[in-house]
């Protein structure tokens, strides 16, 4: 069973290329991908598939015969991914192999139903399995894509400034979870490096609700920049984020805290043994 398959893949690889080019550029989108592109993918396609089907591996496409066609898969997908391609549309490539390998199929074989019920049986499931594994390949490249632009997101979100010198400015936008938290940390970590400053100045006003793992996270964030020597400042704490504080319990004693950025900023200037002088214009 699935010889026959074989042999129209190698007798009539030219014409089934042509075929299935015919199929896949009536059904996608045009300017996509270059027609050049299109066919070398196709003709590479139907060149592996007739290898691994000449190795009478003919249920098992994650089996070593099918290492090569889920690698040419795998880039396919990957690269109709970043080109704008919808899952349907990748999957298809795969899916759209069917007509014409089913239409040669049926005049090979016109005069045996049998063997070409069983053929088509067997190429059908071939295919659909190839075809939802590019989907696979597809959502977990996007899912790549979406987490990697999260932790860029996260990096631009947290942006450490240099107020002064030996001073800097930590403002914090949004909620603050565990894995943002490791990266205020480690960027405010490595400016205090950078930069030698004796001073952190972390702002939250831009923070909307202060609950228990927020306020830990904090004191984290002030324990490894004390750990680093510099000394840190809270500036924006509202007035119900204060009363917030105190109903958890969070103790803040050795912390200190400033209620606006402003405030925060001229107390390290005098720390610093500077001041600010109103100058007569």
């Amino acid at each position: 069973m699935g010889s026959k398959i074989h042999d129209i893949l190698d007798q009539h690889g030219a014409e089934l290329l042509t075929e299935w080019l015919q199929v896949i550029t009536a059904s996608h989108r045009r300017g996509l991908l270059k027609e050049g592109e299109l066919r070398e993918e196709c003709r590479e396609f139907i060149h592996l598939f007739r290898e691994a089907v000449r190795q009478n591996s003919l249920s098992d496409v994650y089996s070593a015969p099918w290492n090569e066609v889920r690698g040419l898969l795998s880039n396919i997908s990957r690269m109709r991914s970043q080109k704008g391609f919808t899952p349907s549309e990748t999957a298809s490539f795969v899916f759209s192999f069917k007509q014409p390998l089913f239409a040669r199929l049926r005049q090979e074989l016109v005069q045996d139903g049998e063997e070409l019920l069983e053929n088509v049986w067997t190429a059908t499931a071939l295919l659909d399995k190839l075809g939802l594994f590019t989907t696979e390949v597809y959502q977990k490249n996007r899912e790549e894509v979406i987490l990697r632009q999260q932790e860029e997101l996260l990096e631009l979100s947290t942006p450490v400034v240099k107020l002064w010198e030996g001073v800097l400015a930590l403002p914090i936008i949004g909620t603050l979870d565990s894995a943002r938290t490791q990266v205020v940390m480690e960027s405010l970590l490595q400016k205090i490096v950078e930069t030698g400053s004796d001073f952190a100045i972390i702002d939250i006003t831009g923070v909307p609700t202060v609950d228990t793992l927020t306020a830990q996270h904090l004191l984290k964030t002030i324990t490894a920049a004390r750990l680093m020597g510099a000394e840190c400042i809270i500036s924006g704490i509202r007035p119900q984020i204060a009363q917030t504080i105190v109903y958890l319990g969070v103790d803040l004693a050795g912390v200190t805290t400033k209620s606006s950025l402003a405030d925060a900023f001229k107390l390290a200037l005098e720390r610093t043994g500077r001041k600010i002088i109103r100058t007569q214009g």
